[in-house]
């Protein structure tokens, strides 16, 4: 295994790194595995110590494995600061193509959810489900009709629904657009992709929050982007760590969930939100504010002002209705600089990922509906049921803060120690949650997710977890 060719046509400190990341691809190398002792390791290779120590250096600059002093060198358990986009070989494409498999703990959730369905409960998925979805009725229309509706449509998006989300984006946030600065999409994630393509070249770095659902999506690694953890506190993302990660790292955007944030369901503060624009209009990075959950709040005040208010030059702003109106409706939209849009939906086009008439639609139709504000109140009510049943039955030892809105509990477990493998757990148990580590952060935490949970389930989630964490 510990064997290099020491061929003249490369270093030998490279041939060292290329035979750990070929064993890493091979999966001979986990992650979390660790390493022979330097001296071991050297004298396995026949290298000169500081010849390894110049490699493992490389290795952990790229964040391929981490190095700390009295624990030795480990294969990295997480992806931030790598770069994948130089990998071309094509004995690698498989494993390292241009979307990133699954982590190993999602397909085993995914086996546990197939063969026994009826005995896991699911406090994982963020989905909204079927129960939860708005009762409005679908216009009678056409083929013809349908057919007719193409020429209100151009490569940015059904202009009537764009009118109406322009509607609706003033009257909920007061924020004041232009109909060619409104892009639609079928859902967030093609405006996340379009953005990291067109917007974005392979090798640059990206900041996105840590603990955050945009490091469990493969899109911005498949564009060759080094992806960089931004710390948050208790009011939202750090600025001095911004400002050093730009020093160090030259950041081109920051990518951020200011409101109810997935996993934490924490709110930027308002302070926070106005030092944040302000710090990224002086350095000059752009900010993607996505926002599924803003519309979900369970009290009565009015939604925190959208960065894209504060900044409406430099922020992109991503909505959908994945979140009001189940997965299914695959309908988002980007609102920014209109030679943005221009440039994203030509792309698109280029792309051929055209978006179809029909589900715009049906949109259009649904948030012009009266019927859809009662939706959004009654839904309002049900998350907050059904965040109420859970905390309820909650253990004492888990230590969390109570979300005002969203879907979302992030919880802290007592044990401090948690490793990646130590989760299985709960899948053991099963009992479907969100690990830390799927979010970037090696914390011992998890995020429960009541969206779905049926009420006559709290009582038997809360007992599940008091078992795992009484035998911890």
């Amino acid at each position: 295994m510990w064997k290099i060719p020491k061929t003249t046509e490369y270093p030998i400190y490279q041939q060292i790194i290329a035979l750990i990341e070929i064993h890493i691809q091979d999966g001979h190398l986990l992650p979390g595995d660790k390493l022979p002792p330097e001296r071991d390791l050297a004298a396995l290779l026949g290298v000169n110590r500081s010849t390894l120590v110049h490699a493992l250096d490389e290795l952990s600059t790229r964040g391929i494995v981490t190095r700390k002093q009295g624990s030795g060198t480990r294969i990295s358990e997480d992806k931030w600061g790598v770069f994948t986009g130089r990998k071309t070989n094509w004995r690698h494409y498989v494993s390292q193509g241009a979307f990133l498999q699954a982590t190993p703990y999602l397909d085993k959730m995914k086996l546990l959810r197939s063969k026994a369905p009826d005995a896991v409960i699911d406090v994982a998925s963020g989905e909204l489900p079927v129960d939860l979805l708005p009762e409005i009725t679908t216009p009678a229309l056409s083929w013809q009709t349908f057919l007719s509706e193409e020429s209100s449509e151009d490569v940015a998006g059904y202009k009537p629904l764009r009118a109406t989300i322009q509607e609706m984006v003033a009257q909920n946030y007061h924020v004041t657009t232009n109909l060619d600065q409104i892009f639609i999409t079928s859902g967030a994630q093609q405006a996340l992709f379009l953005i990291t393509q067109c917007l974005l070249t392979s090798g640059d770095a990206i900041a996105m929050e840590a603990p955050s659902y945009f490091y469990a999506l493969s899109l911005f690694q498949s564009a060759g982007l080094r992806i960089y953890a931004l710390p948050m506190d208790h009011e939202g993302v750090k600025l001095a760590e911004l400002e050093q990660l730009y020093r160090k790292h030259r950041i081109k955007m920051v990518f951020v969930n200011p409101t109810f944030q997935n996993p934490t369901s924490l709110t930027m503060s308002a302070k926070r939100r106005q030092e944040f624009v302000a710090l990224c209009s002086k350095i000059q990075v752009p900010i993607v504010e996505d926002d599924p959950y803003s519309l979900l709040t369970f009290d009565e005040s009015e939604p925190p002002e959208l960065l894209k208010k504060l900044d409406p030059d430099n922020v992109l702003y991503i909505g959908s209705l994945s979140k009001l109106m189940g997965s299914t409706t695959r309908i988002g939209w980007l609102i920014g600089p209109a030679a943005v849009v221009t440039r994203l939906a030509e792309a698109r086009q280029e792309m051929d990922f055209g978006l179809s008439i029909f589900p715009q639609v049906l949109a259009n139709h649904v948030l012009s509906d009266a019927a859809f504000g009662t939706h959004i109140g009654w839904l309002r009510k049900k998350l907050q049921q059904r965040r109420d049943a859970l905390i309820k039955h909650l253990p004492e030892s888990l230590q969390y803060d109570v979300p005002q809105g969203g879907f979302h509990l992030w919880c802290r477990l007592p044990q401090k120690d948690w490793k990646t493998r130590d989760f299985d757990i709960f899948l053991e148990q099963q009992l479907l949650v969100m690990p830390a580590f799927l979010f970037g952060i090696q914390e011992s935490a998890i995020r429960l997710t009541f969206a779905k949970l049926d009420e006559a389930d709290a009582p038997v989630v809360g007992e599940r977890l008091r078992g795992i964490l009484e035998d911890e």
